[in-house]
């Protein structure tokens, strides 16, 4: 069974969270300076969820974390509005920072950190975004949910 985290996610909830995904990626073997950059992934991705998808009041939101030989998945569920993350461009980054539309940095962020993203809606509604980091050198193999 795969660790996973249940809460009401609210801003003040981000600290449990990071620890949460700290903990897990550290126990599946994921090294600790890749373990840092999903973690900031993830906080970027549930911060998402929490201002944008349900307003700033919170909602709830389900992290799984598991593992398999060369690859750790991350899945995020939430109740919030749709939002698919994996058909946002990417953001403008020449020009002064003053001068570029806002937006768009933390999914930009995410895309950076890892090395696939996976959107889709359960049946039973709401959101579901996996998150996938190959350990180096590991080829993407294709997932059956998706």
């Amino acid at each position: 069974m795969s660790p996973s985290l249940r809460l009401n996610a609210e801003l003040k909830d981000l600290p449990q969270i990071r620890h949460f995904i700290l903990e897990s990626a550290g126990a599946l073997g994921v090294a600790s300076a890749e373990v840092a950059k999903i973690v900031l992934a993830v906080d970027e991705a549930v911060t998402n969820v929490i201002l944008h998808g349900y307003g700033g009041r919170g909602g709830p939101v389900e992290i799984e974390v598991s593992g398999r030989p060369g690859e750790l998945v991350i899945r995020l569920r939430d109740h919030a509005r749709p939002f698919d993350p994996t058909g946002m461009p990417a953001p403008d980054l020449t020009g002064p920072a003053e001068e570029r539309r806002p937006g768009g940095l933390g999914v930009h962020l995410i895309r950076q950190v890892m090395d696939q993203l996976i959107y889709r809606r359960p049946e039973e509604g709401g959101n579901e975004l996996i998150l996938i980091k190959l350990a180096a050198g590991t080829r993407a193999i294709p997932h059956k949910h998706c």
